[in-house]
């Protein structure tokens, strides 16, 4: 029984696949994209399939990203094609290490390769560690090109000057193995060709195979949205709002739930970027300025000082020279203008409300009109009808029974009352 099954397990793996996977690298690479890579070329995952192919379209990305794809390539019990593709694809930075490590490597017509010196995410850092960082790479990427038998002189330039070549140059010197528009054209141009695996050399035979892309998880694709920075700055910025507005108004529920759902899925993203504490705290600053202007009468001093902290911050939240790793000014602008404006508009409502003429309460009795239901007069207390309501009285002034009076002021639980006041001049006329 037990012989029987290991022959169908041989006969099965014997069966030509009909497809090989896409493993699609698009945009920066970071920690989502090492983890599609390595997960799809694992070999279970890759059981029974001739090759992989890796499509790049990268302007670069995160050394420890790069360097897990590429062990996982190194690793690959099948041969893996990397292709930068289609037309207008670039493999810049760390993608040319991936290009390097790959079995075949091909590019499409119109596509470019290279500038690979390595940058520095923090934007500091001495000369020294910079030309340790440049030479680490570089050794790296000329033995990578050297077990492929590909032009080291050239992939150690393109790290050291930051050198390009086009996909036609790059096929002319040796830097990748062929030309092909497409990844039909690809697997024809495969077919025949010898590869190394291991030390054991294995014919491709992809004559007539489709290529089927492999798609990235639900968790994948969730972290892929939160790891972009601008998507993960707005998390943070709304996390914080809510968590204030549930302080401000304790029992609320739904803010501090909003906000708290907000934060989390902000530092789940920023853990897949390259950011800056003290931006978090920055911003957080920010807000807190902005929240004690509602409270604390500074005549705009603290607008300003937490109009500077949220910018500053927001410009040092992610530390890193790459564009694709940056903060979007497109979004930085809106929320400081807007968090401003709110909180502006909340320091004016405070301040009207404030100077406006108290409705409700003690103070708001005076002024209030009644009528004399008892004589009242120096030394002469009687009772009062204001607002609906009944009230002790006192008047410097004699008044009769069913005389109108006015509101001056309180003694304790005992209006002070007078006569209406006459209308000024310019109500009479």
């Amino acid at each position: 029984m037990i012989r029987a099954l290991a022959l169908l397990v041989l006969l099965l793996s014997a069966v030509p696949a009909s497809a090989f996977p896409v493993i699609e690298v698009e945009g920066p690479i970071g920690p989502v994209a090492a983890e599609h890579v390595a997960e799809a070329l694992d070999p279970a995952a890759a059981h029974g399939q001739p090759l992989a192919v890796v499509r790049l379209d990268t302007p670069g990305g995160l050394d420890a990203s790069m360097r897990r794809i590429v062990q996982a390539v190194l690793a690959s019990p099948v041969p893996v094609v990397a292709w930068v593709g289609p037309s207008g694809a670039r493999a810049a930075s760390a993608g040319v290490f991936v290009v390097a490590a790959a079995h075949v490597a091909a590019m499409a017509p119109g596509t470019n390769l290279g500038a690979a010196h390595p940058v520095n995410l923090g934007g500091g850092g001495d000369q020294t560690s910079a030309r340790k960082a440049e030479q680490d790479a570089a050794a790296f990427l000329r033995s990578l090109a050297q077990q492929r038998g590909r032009d080291a002189a050239w992939f150690e330039v393109a790290v050291t000057k930051s050198e390009s070549l086009s996909a036609e140059e790059a096929v002319r010197r040796g830097v990748v193995d062929l030309l092909a528009p497409d990844l039909g054209s690809l697997a024809a141009a495969l077919d025949g060709r010898t590869v190394s695996i291991k030390g054991h050399l294995i014919v491709l035979r992809t004559k007539g195979l489709s290529a089927e892309p492999v798609p990235l998880s639900f968790r994948q694709r969730v972290l892929q949205v939160l790891s972009d920075p601008n998507v993960a700055y707005l998390l943070m910025i709304l996390g914080f709002y809510g968590l204030f507005f549930e302080l401000a108004n304790p029992g609320s529920v739904l803010p501090g739930a909003v906000g708290g759902l907000c934060l989390i899925l902000a530092f789940v993203g920023l853990q897949t970027l390259p950011f800056h504490y003290g931006g978090i705290l920055l911003i957080l600053l920010g807000l807190v300025l902005f929240l004690l202007e509602v409270k604390v009468t500074s005549y705009g001093l603290l607008t300003v000082g937490g109009t500077a902290s949220l910018v500053l911050g927001s410009l040092l939240l992610f530390k890193s020279q790459e564009t694709y790793y940056r903060l979007s000014l497109g979004v930085l602008l809106p929320v400081v203008v807007v968090t401003v404006l709110f909180f502006l508009f909340a320091v004016g409502a405070g301040v009207a409300a404030q100077r406006g003429r108290p409705v409700s309460g003690v103070e708001g009795l005076v002024g209030q009109r009644g009528r004399v239901l008892d004589a009242l007069g120096p030394g002469a207390r009687g009772r009062v009808f204001v607002r609906g309501e009944y009230w002790n009285a006192q008047s410097e002034i004699a008044l009769s029974t069913g005389d109108e009076v006015e509101v001056l002021g309180l003694d304790g639980m005992e209006l002070r009352v007078g006569p209406v006041r006459d209308a000024a001049p310019e109500e009479r006329s």
